[in-house]
């Protein structure tokens, strides 16, 4: 065995380990986990904790160590739950990370092997092909081929041949070397892996573009605003209500006086900071990446959670995803008769390694019909003329036999102006091309051209004068769910263009099978290359189909929907693609046959190739901002009873030690409070009309005044009932704070606990989305924990720590009944809704 085959062998795993000791992995950055005592340390840093210790500290100042001592155990549990949390979000978003980690094949232990890129050594032998993007530096050990495009160091355009022969020139870029950070567009090659990580060329450049920070999202700067309001309106209603408190309890020392104020105080600016909106976004957008993950759809991206919701136009590419991507020859036709010279050049004219599922469907027909692989690649492949989008059409040049014999495939349009056809036969192939397209056949022209010696042969295809052999009609049929699924979008305001690089004919026949609107209106690559973008504006937006198109033409198609206002999601598998999945607001990537580069700049890669799962990840999507909506209505519902309760009780001149929530009670409600956002309403399952409504607007806010208003009417419901309930107790007994603290904070417990019931859903009733949930462990867990927690706080020697009161029967039925009014109104809401959308639909 030669050195040059026993370094294509591999290394052995053994030997890459002991070279990843040595080496590290092949990263611009290596990631630097944070230290778990400076995540405590951040949580602590939050204004919420700030105030809770500052809380804490009073109460040891009063000289009250054993209610001091329950905030901090209080504290250490609330940030024993954020931290918990938060390491489980890390844990999601690392896991999705390494799924939508780019990977190379690789030669290990002498066979193939898929590894992640990161896991590249020096001295791996690597396998590139069309569409990767090179993750190492290496030297070409075998080439077919293989260009790459390597402006992403040099800014050269154009494209580099590789070689195996050692470049000599004194150029700093070799061709018989390949670059980390370039793209293979053409061609194979197998290389010897030298440079890893920051070593690489690229790696010298691109530290910084590594470290690039991430800007926040919209929903970010919306709840970053939020929290910021309320922290404001809080700092000046902690001075009011130090003030107030401060002359209410005249015959206090000074000292005393000034703490019990501050006490008051830091409860009120507790219960305005609405410190659960981070953890909202964080948890929900994380948690529904992992579900959508589990659905065949990987996010790349986070911040397209929030956006998949609002997709108003869905731009896919026909094949394999709209269909099915098994091609068949269904129908030849041969111009002098001769099917079995068709079949033999159709199949020269295909690579003898056919990736291509297209290719795949000929070679197999050519099989069918007798033709032998060895009959069509026995002979010697001298020459390749690539297929590429603007030539439409390829070719190979044989020899056999002394005989050379050009054999060329490609779009019928392109391939017949290169025919030398009479007036009668390109009349004839053309009448063919129209009947095949009509049955929705993709329609591949094939022809040939023979020469006696080599000299002969031109270097472009396009300089060839063929002989036309003939027509071939594949068939490649749309998914049985297709149609079904293009219903769903349509109902859901989400409108479907199909891009192709079929013909016209072909497209519309396809696009009238599974009934998408507009079938008939169709652009055609040659004709959108003449419009101007004001011209193409207006087109779109009534056109279905576009037919003929390569991948310059889609960031044009992407750029013209989004100037009319529209939320667009394209999907692309190619390496040109990579530039318009970028532009769009979604972009999708294939995942089984799109290539390396366009799945690095999508948002969503699709692991299935499924229409379907498009659809399905945009009903999750509007999921997703539909609990984060009621998840952000929730948490200012159940803070205004807090808040307005720690306002009002001052205001009313209640002794400091009478008052309604101290600060412990407070956090109590927070242990409650987290959970319930976090958990519960991020598992609410979707709205029964979530697809029969319009996209989002793409400037819709977070809090709209709709919801605002609800949280309001249900806050204030809750505060009344809840506040209304410790007053009347206090009044006719004001001996007795602690019963009436105790009934007043049972009534917010358990209307929180109805309130989640309540808002599962802004149209179905509680008893209905109760129903649904009831195999819900983790909902049964959450609601039987807080009643749980309500029975541990009331009848155990934790009542005393709490300054509440056990309650007798009575009192705790009454309480259970006011909750239940308290929260559960908003179904009368509902049903006159429901009432009068029956009465619109019989008038209707």
């Amino acid at each position: 065995m030669t050195e040059q085959n026993k370094v294509l062998q591999g290394l052995t795993t053994d030997q890459a380990k002991k070279l990843q000791e040595r080496y590290g992995k092949n990263e611009l950055t290596n990631e630097k986990k944070e230290n778990f005592f400076f995540k405590i340390l951040h949580v602590i840093c939050e204004p919420m904790f700030l105030l809770l210790i500052i809380a804490a500290a009073i109460y040891f100042i009063l000289d009250e160590p054993r209610d001091g001592a329950i905030m901090l155990i209080f504290v250490i549990g609330i940030i024993s739950i954020d931290v918990i949390q938060e390491w489980k979000t890390d844990k999601t978003l690392n896991a999705l990370k390494n799924l939508s980690a780019p990977h190379v094949t690789v030669i290990r232990d002498g066979a193939q092997q898929v590894i992640a890129s990161a896991d590249l050594v020096p001295g791996d032998v690597m396998l590139i092909a069309e569409g990767v993007k090179v993750p190492a530096d290496g030297k070409v050990m075998k080439s077919s081929t293989l260009c790459i495009d390597e402006s992403s160091l040099t800014g050269e355009a154009e494209g580099v041949w590789k070689t195996t022969e050692e470049d000599t020139r004194s150029d700093y870029w070799r061709n018989d070397y390949c670059y980390a950070g370039t793209l293979v567009t053409q061609g194979t090659g197998t290389i010897l892996v030298d440079k890893i990580g920051t070593e690489t060329e690229y790696g010298k450049i691109g530290k910084n573009v590594a470290q690039a920070p991430e800007n926040p999202t919209p929903l970010q700067n919306q709840t970053g605003k939020l929290v910021k309001l309320s922290a404001g309106i809080a700092a000046v209603l902690f001075a009011l209500v130090v003030i107030i408190t401060y002359f209410n309890i005249p015959d206090h020392l000074f000292i005393g006086r000034i703490t019990e104020s501050i006490l008051s105080g830091i409860t009120l600016a507790m219960a305005m900071i609405p410190e659960e909106f981070p953890v909202i976004l964080t948890v929900f957008l994380s948690m529904g990446a992992w579900r959508l993950a589990k659905k065949k759809s990987l996010v790349r991206k986070l911040p397209s959670v929030e956006t998949l919701g609002a997709v108003s136009v869905l731009c896919v590419d026909k094949t394999g995803t709209i269909t099915m991507n098994k091609m068949t020859v269904r129908d030849i036709w041969s111009l002098g008769g001769d099917n079995e010279r068709l079949s033999q050049v159709m199949g020269m004219g295909c690579k003898s390694d056919a990736y291509d599922p297209m290719e795949k469907a000929m070679i197999t027909y050519c099989e069918e019909q007798g033709v032998t692989r060895n009959m069509l690649f026995g002979g010697e492949l001298i020459k390749e003329y690539a297929f590429t989008d603007e030539l439409k059409m390829m070719g190979h040049v044989w020899k056999n036999d002394g005989k050379t014999v050009v054999a060329a495939k490609g779009s019928p349009e392109r391939i017949l102006t290169i025919c030398n056809l009479t007036d009668d036969e390109r009349k004839s192939a053309e009448e063919k091309i129209i009947e095949m397209s009509k049955q929705g056949l993709r329609v591949i022209a094939v022809g040939e051209m023979t020469f006696s010696g080599e000299n002969e042969i031109p270097e472009k295809l396009t300089d060839c004068i063929l002989t036309l052999c003939g027509l071939v009609g594949l068939a490649d049929p749309p998914r049985e769910s297709v149609k079904q699924d293009i219903k769903k979008c349509t109902k859901a305001g989400v409108r479907v263009v199909m891009i192709t690089g079929d013909n016209g004919i072909t497209a519309s026949s396809i696009a009238k099978q599974i009934g998408m609107p507009n079938s008939d209106h169709i652009i055609t690559g040659d004709e959108l290359s003449k419009m101007s973008d004001d011209e193409l504006r207006e087109k779109v937006k009534d056109v279905s189909v576009f037919s003929r198109v390569i991948p310059e033409h889609k960031m044009r198609i992407v750029k013209a929907f989004k100037e009319n206002g529209e939320i667009v999601a394209m999907t692309g598998d190619g390496v040109n693609d990579a530039p318009a999945l970028k532009y769009a607001d979604i972009g999708i990537a294939m995942g089984k046959r799109g290539s390396e580069v366009s799945r690095e700049a999508a948002d969503l890669i699709l692991l299935d190739d499924n229409f379907s799962t498009i659809v399905d990840t945009i009903k999750d999507g509007r999921r997703i901002y539909d609990n984060i909506r009621k998840a952000v209505g929730y948490v200012f519902t159940i803070h205004i009873p807090i808040a307005f309760a720690s306002l009002l009780a001052p205001l009313l001149g209640i002794a400091p030690k009478s008052l309604f929530l101290l600060p412990l009670h407070v956090v109590l409600l927070e242990l409650v409070i987290d959970p319930t956002c976090s958990i519960v309403l991020e598992r609410q399952p979707s709205e029964h009309d979530i697809m029969n409504r319009p996209p989002r607007s793409r400037n819709d806010k977070i809090l709209t005044v709709k919801t605002l208003l609800k949280s309001a009417l249900q806050g204030f419901s809750i505060f009344a009932a809840s506040f209304g309930t410790y007053y009347m107790v206090l009044v006719k007994n004001p001996d007795n704070a602690s019963i009436a603290r105790a009934m007043g904070l049972c009534v917010i417990l358990l209307a929180n606990v109805l309130l989640v019931q309540v808002n599962s859903s802004n149209t179905e009733f509680a008893t209905k989305t109760f129903t649904s949930l009831i195999k819900d462990k983790v909902m049964w867990a959450v609601s039987l924990g807080t009643i749980t927690g309500i029975l541990i706080m009331l009848y155990t020697p934790m009542c005393s720590f709490l300054k509440l009161a056990p309650l007798s029967l009575n009192q705790f039925l009454t309480v259970v009944g006011i909750a239940i009014v308290a929260a559960a109104w908003y179904e009368l809401v509902k049903l006159f809704k429901y009432l009068r959308n029956r009465v619109f639909a019989v008038n209707n």
